[in-house]
């Protein structure tokens, strides 16, 4: 009978979260290579309509004529395929309709495609397999309805064997993908919207009685000096399991080496079902005696083989798993991994594509994987649902700590869905269903119960949940938790606050709430949109000083630009309402420390080096290196050091690096002397995620600089009459405005104003023609003994200015002078509150190179603790400024600042052929203001008299 579900309704009841779905379990199957495997990605049948009452009962069908119809590839995201459109909110949904109501106007994606069922499969089980759809999904074989399944992150399994032609090549299968459900509503997640099939799909053979699951958790010896192994295998048949089966089961290291058990792996299947039984269960607890620890420094792996033989003897199901042994525990207000307690330096992380939306392949998921390895990362959270099962097996391989998070963000309606028993089943069934998916790598050391959807019932059912079945690892959800108050220790055992300020985490860790022996790790912290991560060093600084703070994770990994290609073929990274999707949040999308194509943000630089796994410092005149990691020496790292004059290298050495244990410490052997010693941290063999020598860090010690150049006597000038280098086309202004920072527009005041509404009304971006009424400025110019002008300045900011963009000057120098050399922090942009991924030392670019592309255009490109710079043609010819008295910000672009705060995206940006200086003598910090904390009070730029001096000298 054709299948009427537009009479369904299933993408509008909430209690309904699926039909004929088999049960989670982790992915331990057959896989390519395998005879009972077949993979049906690829390019299907395909037709959108509008709603989903719109499609025909017969879709289905196999008589069905879809020949009509597109083709698209599956996996993939059809609204990144020509059709619909992605979607961009952050708390509001895109439609008003409440709970668990969606629009009728609801985009429905039809598939089709023909699929083989081979001979040899008669007699056996098949199992459909949809590793995601979005946001809801019935699937039909054959005409038949197979079942019907929400959750757009997490794999529905489907057991088509009534429905499948044995021996035939034109099996069926359609799946109907509803856009909108009540679902929708648990997925309100600060991404894009997309719709369709966008992760793997195949079929797979099992034999009537199979493995119908593996549970394998490693753990540790409470003296932690042995592993443990923890192993649950479950067996199934369509008629139970008869007498004489059993479990196999094999532990090997990974190069393939046996491994000695104190205890038995595997046995006996019980084979009745009643009272005292919970089924065809095999359970063992074994020893593995001296068992290496996994950890994010060591992801040590083991492979279990896990085998079902029939009472002949033959094997007739296997199941292959990588265990690794740790444990994870709280207690004490400390997070322990192998009873140490470990810094998390982390970061949340969305399934993102520029081109694919949510679709990824085996190497975009390892390039994530080596990137976040390669910055100084030890933890992800997956934010705000399971990511991409691959992704966890690459974290367990390389050694990636993962907090994993359920499928679930009600953000728009925060405090009544956790409380609706309608929506109770769907709730527990999202963290069970990623708990039973994920339980078996090592690299996931907590379960999250979701993101920013209250604290009610639902929750503390879920809690429950996932308590009972895995006592081995803690809870985590921030919806629960309040610095100073105990809101929800039920469902979290970590205080897990998004945004905090420094000095609120500070007094927590100071004032410890008593009896609560929970840490503190930040769910989110350092919001990285555009150009920002300000005062990342001073959060980190807490968190070592204080007991009980533990680090947390940066808001976030990706810029999420999906790219674009305009009817002029001009490509850009996309926003919110660029697809003229409305409601939107316009560029709160764009908030990652990579851009959409994966290069890094220059805050990165920060981040690499705050949490460099050795530091150096000097002691009593000897250089002594620490090492800052919890479980491994120093044998695997390299360390060379430059030593600069001038900020000139002199020398370079090689330092030899003794093996110093985890948390000691030890002096170097380091004879040259310098101005400063620039150490360079290098690995010293390949890694998995990186090749030998590739940096990891640096130190740079002893920066005492000396100056350089030609004393030249200032000559007072007549009045009005100044001699500038030719190659000054717009003499020195008086600077006051930034071209404003995502961050300077989010915080407003009491008055609902923005830093960047207060300077506009206030003038600062006319500073340069009209000085502000009560700002004075001063500026007197000497002429130089061998040519060039010395320039002095004076601002004083009255009282009424309590923060300003800048203050300092801005000239035009003329056209070619592209090539440019500098000495202060570099290579990457630096700014008063972020500055310490840089180090002092001569510098080389160009005037283009220094443009920093940030989606929406901003204040880019500063660098901080500037001596000089020169900017030359390609003969050498050109001028210099130098700043004798003390080291100043400078920036120069081919971008006035007016043109960057007019712009929406960097590709409408015209570059000038003159070069725009910015020489500050203060510059506003960054701060995380978008989301979160603005900068420190000493990196705001307020009242006072500012002045400093500088000199324009011709080169060539």
């Amino acid at each position: 009978m054709p299948v009427d579900l537009a009479g369904l309704r299933f993408w509008a009841s909430p209690e309904l979260t699926s039909l004929h779905r088999l049960s989670m379990r982790s992915p331990t199957g057959p896989r390519d290579g395998s005879p009972w495997f077949r993979r049906l990605d690829g390019l299907w049948r395909f037709r959108l309509l509008d709603r989903p009452q719109d499609v025909v009962p017969e879709v289905g069908d196999a008589a069905f004529d879809d020949g009509t119809w597109d083709e698209v590839e599956v996996p993939s995201c059809w609204t990144m395929q020509g059709y619909d459109r992605p979607h961009y909110t952050n708390v509001q949904m895109p439609f008003p309709d409440a709970p668990p109501s969606v629009p009728d106007a609801n985009p429905t994606g039809c598939y089709r495609t023909r699929f083989e069922v081979p001979p040899s499969w008669s007699g056996r089980r098949v199992v459909l397999h949809l590793g995601a759809a979005e946001s809801a999904v019935a699937v039909l074989v054959n005409g038949a309805l197979a079942g019907i399944s929400k959750d757009s992150h997490l794999a529905a399994e489907f057991d088509i064997t009534p429905f499948v032609e044995f021996g035939a090549s034109d099996n069926v299968l359609a799946c109907v993908v509803v856009k909108w459900s009540d679902g929708s509503h648990l997925e309100d997640q600060d991404h894009w919207w997309h719709g369709g099939l966008t992760r793997e799909v195949f079929v797979r053979s099992e034999p009537p009685v199979h493995l119908a699951d593996v549970k394998a958790i490693g753990g540790r010896s409470v003296d932690l000096v042995d592993g443990t192994l923890e192993l649950r295998v479950t067996v199934d048949g369509p008629d139970g399991v008869p007498e004489g089966w059993r479990v196999d089961a094999e532990l090997r290291t990974s190069g393939g080496a046996p491994v000695d058990l104190l205890g038995a792996l595997g046995g006996p299947v019980p084979s009745a079902r009643g009272f005292g039984f919970t089924g065809h269960v095999v359970r063992n607890r074994v020893v593995v005696p001296g068992a290496p620890a996994w950890s994010s420094e060591t992801p040590t792996l083991h492979h279990l083989a896990v085998s079902l033989v029939d009472p002949a003897g033959d094997i007739v199901d296997e199941a292959t798993v990588r265990v690794g042994f740790r444990r994870v525990e709280i207690g004490g207000r400390e997070l322990r991994i192998n009873g140490r307690p470990v810094l998390v330096r982390g970061v949340n992380r969305h399934d993102f594509h520029p081109d694919n939306g949510r679709v990824l392949t085996a190497d975009d998921l390892r390039a994530d994987v080596v990137a976040i390895k390669q910055w100084g990362f030890n933890a992800v959270r997956t934010s705000h649902y399971p990511n991409d099962p691959r992704f966890l097996d690459l974290c367990d391989e390389h050694g990636l700590y993962v907090i994993d998070e359920a499928n679930l963000e009600t953000h728009a309606s925060m405090f009544t869905l956790c409380h609706d028993p309608n929506y109770l089943s769907a709730w527990v069934e999202r963290g069970a269903r990623m708990v039973l998916r994920d339980k078996n790598h090592a690299s996931v050391i907590a379960w999250s119960l979701g993101n920013e959807s209250g604290h009610g019932a639902n929750h503390e059912a879920m809690a429950a949940w996932i308590r009972r079945y895995d006592p081995s690892r803690p809870l985590h959800y921030e919806g629960a938790v309040m610095l100073g108050l105990d809101l929800g220790s039920s469902v979290t055992d970590v205080v897990c606050p998004m945004y905090p300020p420094i000095e609120r985490i500070v007094a927590w860790a100071e004032h410890p709430v008593a009896g609560d022996e929970r840490p503190l790790i930040m769910c989110e912290y350092s919001h990285a949109m555009g150009n920002s991560n300000g005062c990342l060093a001073e959060y980190w600084a807490a968190v070592e000083s204080h007991h009980g703070l533990q680090g947390g994770f940066i808001w976030e990994w990706w810029d999420h630009g999906l790219r674009q290609t305009l009817g002029d073929g001009t490509a850009r990274f996309s926003y919110g309402g660029d697809w003229g999707d409305v409601p939107n949040d316009f560029n709160f999308c764009l908030d990652g420390v990579v851009w959409p194509d994966r290069r890094p943000k220059p805050a990165l630089w920060e981040h690499r080096q705050l949490a460099l796994p050795v530091r150096l410092r000097l002691v009593d005149g000897a250089v002594r290196v620490e090492n800052r990691q919890d479980f491994r020496g120093l044998s695997w790292l390299r360390l060379t050091c430059d030593v600069l004059v001038e900020g000139a290298v002199v020398e370079s050495v090689e330092v030899q690096l003794p093996d110093v244990e985890p948390g000691g410490s030890a002096d170097l052997d380091v004879s040259p002397r310098g101005e400063s010693l620039l150490f360079r941290v290098l690995l010293a063999g390949d890694e998995s995620w990186a090749p030998a020598g590739f940096e990891l860090g640096f130190a740079q010690l002893d920066a005492a600089f000396e100056r350089e150049g030609v004393a030249r006597r200032p000559v007072a000038l007549e009045s009005g009459v100044v001699g500038w280098p030719a190659a000054v086309v717009e003499p020195p202004a008086l600077a006051l405005w930034r071209a404003p920072i995502d961050n300077d527009w989010i915080r407003a005041g009491a008055a609902g104003e923005t830093p960047a509404d207060r300077w506009r009304k206030w003038g600062l971006d006319r500073a340069s023609t009209k000085c502000p009424p009560g700002i004075e400025h001063r500026q007197t110019f000497h002429a130089l003994d061998g040519d060039g002008i010395l320039v002095e300045e004076e601002v004083v900011v009255g009282d009424e200015y309590g923060d300003l963009a800048r203050v300092g000057s801005v000239l035009v120098i003329g056209a070619g002078l592209e090539h440019l050399e500098w000495f202060g922090r570099g290579p990457v942009e630096t700014y008063p509150d972020r500055k310490l991924g840089a180090p002092v030392r001569r510098w080389t670019s160009t005037v283009t190179d220094e443009y920093v592309p940030y989606v929406k255009p901003q204040e880019h490109g500063g660098h901080e603790d500037v001596r000089w710079v020169r900017l030359l043609d390609e003969g050498g010819r050109g001028v210099e400024l130098r700043f004798d008295d003390r080291p100043l910000h400078v920036s120069v672009s081919h971008f006035a600042a007016r043109d960057l705060a007019e712009a929406r995206h960097d590709v409408e940006l015209v570059a000038r052929s003159e070069v725009i200086v910015h020489v500050d003598a203060a510059h506003r910090g960054l701060g995380t203001a978008s989301c979160g904390p603005d900068t420190l009070h000493q990196y705001l730029v307020g009242p006072g008299t500012y002045r400093w001096r500088w000199s324009v000298i011709p080169v060539g």
